[in-house]
């Protein structure tokens, strides 16, 4: 089980802006890489003052360089990141992201080419009235910001548009004009077409039929605003810088020109190139001005050199471009301390687009060995783990033995999980541990060389899958995801040495997981008979030494909050401080979501300016008060009501009410709402038990019953909470019958507390 708890979870801070073409690539969080850095370097990249004779070996090997806001940010912690990108349009988004052009510069870019001409016409005017509609209040022309189609249609359904003079704004369907026009672009698009085409394959090129499939993704209307741009660039007497800033504007456009923009969608993430049902043609001419947003930026550069300068010490990115496997053999020259990578996941879409927008802004000669793309029509997961296993088996004798290899698996699911941990374990790399709080979250996998290679005929006993995976539910005290139990099964694969390269491996590595979910001992909670991965997996049975994680990070929180050192007379501290404690207390596949750790803040304390405060009335000294002025009312009502009273030893504090020496109703009072184990081990009829505890507990109690399916079954038996201030109030009431405690007690139910304003 060590190995699932090995390595503490590392929370990143959400993007400030949208990363450009940020939907084709692997969603990492700020941070996440410069604190790994931080928390394993042996010696601190800038430690080694000005004069020192201490030499800095700070080089981070990005072997795919599949997020180029990863290499930046790496480099921005001081480190030297040697970056492998084979594919041409990363390498650009790469020197924009090292160097962001200014706003002003991309404006400038803009109206270069807005006051160029397309014939008699200013070119921004010409490409404009492609899109011209009518308003349907005012009747004024006006271009429209989208049009709608069907896929298969031959003419628009709908137009997006918003009229600057009437106020009208919104999706109206097409008029007869509209699809008109469409319909005469369409009749003129083989030659246009062509023009597109010629840039990325000619026509005697065998690669020249599947990038015409490629570009079916583009209506004519899209293909000829593209094909004009593209060519008056041509023509264009540009700076570099000029240049440079353009290209970025026409990529925006290439990418908001294509067909998969399903509508209504806020955040398409394709990976094939699969026409939705319903989608959008985007304005191009707009959508060259939306990138002049996309792009800007204020951050200071970072230096980039292209392979083999090397970047200062201080910090920057060296570009290799091309291929890991023609940068390996030349690693040997690069003291490698830290492999740190964004594993790339099969994305048909963006390979094969690019390979089309890379021909289209900078000639066929740029697309080089990487149009090979255009051929792959479909990635399955058994050819993406053997193309991730041949990189990595290639990187591994090149770079030192023991080196640390820090991968984040974005947008993770189980094949995905599956296909890095094989690929990365056959290929020469022992597990060191595994981090994972939310399949919304990149899963954390931190590798080490090995220093000798597996047989692949090794055997194992599969038996052991299962026991960790059941042991894995056991500790963690609730149900979990079939992601969470998928990973530690192949941790346990790892752990074992069983991850060995063999055909099919893929398949049978799941064989000994699935066997183990047969498991009578589980329990399933709203799961499908066609997915295992629908629905949480939980036991009928659970451990009475742990308590659920969901408690255990509500103590661990709550002692945070208490000692923080930052104040003595009133303890704060940010949300980041308290992640950054609770994932090294829960570390591994033990992390919390953030979910809970949001309830446990709206329960326990208050927010001002970034920083949380424990509420006054939810310390030490006044809950302990609390808890012994609940207990004296309800020894004074037990008096009152003819009950006699037992305070029963144990780990729970917990007061009996008896009627002729039976049980006639159980109190457990507590001042947190850690009541799992409570709920789980109590011997008392439920509709005669209560938690007695403060208001404020109640609502994260209500939360912790929604998430965990077990614990609201039992709770549905007869359970109630006996708040505090209620508990008063009856205490205080001199007319109280049993007949009326009897009703009180359901007086006063659990509620959800509402989601925090800041979230």
């Amino acid at each position: 089980m060590d190995i699932l708890s090995a390595l503490p979870f590392i929370p990143g801070n959400e993007a400030a802006r949208p990363e450009p073409l940020g939907r084709y690539l692997p969603p990492v969080p700020e941070g996440i890489a410069a604190a790994f850095l931080a928390e394993h370097a042996a010696l601190p990249p800038m430690a080694a003052g000005p004069g020192s004779e201490t030499k800095r070996e700070n080089w981070v090997l990005d072997p795919f360089g599949a997020s180029p806001r990863l290499a930046v940010e790496m480099a921005r912690a001081g480190y030297r990141v040697l970056v492998a990108v084979n594919n041409p349009v990363t390498r650009f988004q790469l020197d924009l992201a090292a160097a962001p052009p200014s706003k002003s510069d991309l404006q400038a870019a803009l109206a270069d080419l807005a006051v160029s001409r397309k014939g008699k016409e200013r070119l921004e005017t010409h490409l404009q009235s492609l899109y011209l509609t009518e308003c349907g209040k005012c009747q004024r022309s006006l271009p429209a910001e989208a049009f709608i189609w069907e896929r298969g249609g031959e003419v628009p359904l709908a137009r997006i548009f918003r009229c600057p003079q009437c106020g009208e704004s919104g999706e109206r369907q097409a008029t007869p004009a509209d699809q008109q026009h469409a319909a005469q672009l369409a009749a003129t698009a083989s030659l246009h077409r062509s023009r597109a085409l010629e840039r990325v394959a000619p026509r005697e090129d065998p690669d020249r039929v599947h990038a015409e499939e490629a570009l079916e993704c583009y209506l004519p209307r899209a293909v000829y605003a593209l094909v004009t741009i593209i060519n008056k660039l041509d023509g264009l007497a540009l700076t570099p810088e000029r240049r440079r800033c353009m290209f970025a504007l026409v990529l925006t456009a290439c990418d908001e020109g294509n067909t998969l923009w399903p509508h209504p969608a806020e955040r398409p993430r394709p990976k094939q190139l699969t026409i939705p049902p319903r989608f959008r043609e985007n304005n191009i001419w707009l959508a060259l001005e939306r990138g002049v947003e996309t792009w800007a930026g204020e951050s200071p550069p970072v230096p980039l050199t292209v392979w083999p300068l090397h970047p200062p010490e201080s910090g920057g990115i060296c570009l290799f471009e091309g291929p890991v496997r023609e940068l390996a053999p030349r690693l040997k020259e690069i003291p490698i301390q830290f492999v740190l990578t964004a594993l790339p996941r099969p994305n048909q879409a963006f390979w094969t687009l690019s390979a089309l927008w890379a021909g289209w802004l900078w000639g066929r000669e740029a697309v080089g060995p990487f149009k090979r793309v255009l051929r792959r029509r479909r990635y399955d997961w058994n050819w993406h783990t053997a193309a991730l296993y041949a990189t990595l088996k290639n990187l591994a004798p090149h770079i030192p033995l023991t080196t640390p290899f820090f991968a984040l698996v974005a947008e993770p699911e189980p094949s995905f999980l599956s296909a890095v941990m094989l690929a990365t374990a056959a290929a020469g790399f022992d597990l060191q541990g595994i981090a994972l709080r939310t399949r919304h979250d990149p899963v954390q996998i931190l590798w080490q060389r090995r220093a000798f290679s597996l047989r692949p005929d090794e055997k194992f006993d599969p038996s052991i899958v299962g026991r960790v995976m059941n042991s894995y539910v056991q500790e963690r005290g609730e149900p979990v995801s079939y992601l969470h139990l998928h990973a530690a099964g192949l941790s346990a694969l790892a752990a074992e040495r069983a991850l060995a390269w063999r055909e099919e491996a893929l398949t049978q590595i799941h064989a000994p997981i699935q066997q183990a979910l047969t498991s009578p001992a589980y329990l399933r909670h709203a799961g499908s008979q066609h997915s295992l991965e629908v629905g949480l997996w939980g036991l009928h049975e659970y451990s009475r030494e742990n308590d659920p994680l969901p408690d255990r990070a509500e103590k661990a929180a709550v002692q945070f909050l208490c000692s923080s050192p930052t104040r003595q007379e009133h303890p704060e501290c940010t949300q980041r401080e308290l992640e950054v404690s609770l994932y090294t207390r829960l570390p591994g596949l033990f992390t919390p979501s953030l979910g809970i750790l949001r309830d446990i803040l709206t329960s326990y304390a208050t927010e001002s300016n970034g920083r949380w405060h424990l509420r006054p009335e939810d310390s030490a000294s006044v809950r302990h008060a609390d808890l012994k002025a609940a207990g004296d009312a309800l020894e004074s009502l037990a008096a009152r009501l003819k009950f006699t009273t037992l305070q029963p030893e144990g780990t729970h504090r917990l007061l009996l009410w008896q009627e002729k020496g039976k049980p006639a109703y159980a109190f457990y009072l507590l001042a947190s709402a850690a009541a799992g184990r409570i709920l789980r081990e109590n011997p008392y009829p439920p509709e005669r038990s209560l938690l007695v505890m403060p208001g404020g507990r109640a609502g994260l109690l209500a939360c912790k019953l929604r998430r965990d399916p077990s614990l609201e079954q039992i709770w549905r038996g007869g359970w109630r909470v006996l708040k505090f201030r209620h508990l008063r109030r009856l205490a205080e009431t001199s007319s109280l019958t049993r007949e009326r405690w009897a009703r009180e007690l359901s007086a006063d139910p659990i509620e959800p507390p509402e989601q925090m304003k800041l979230f």
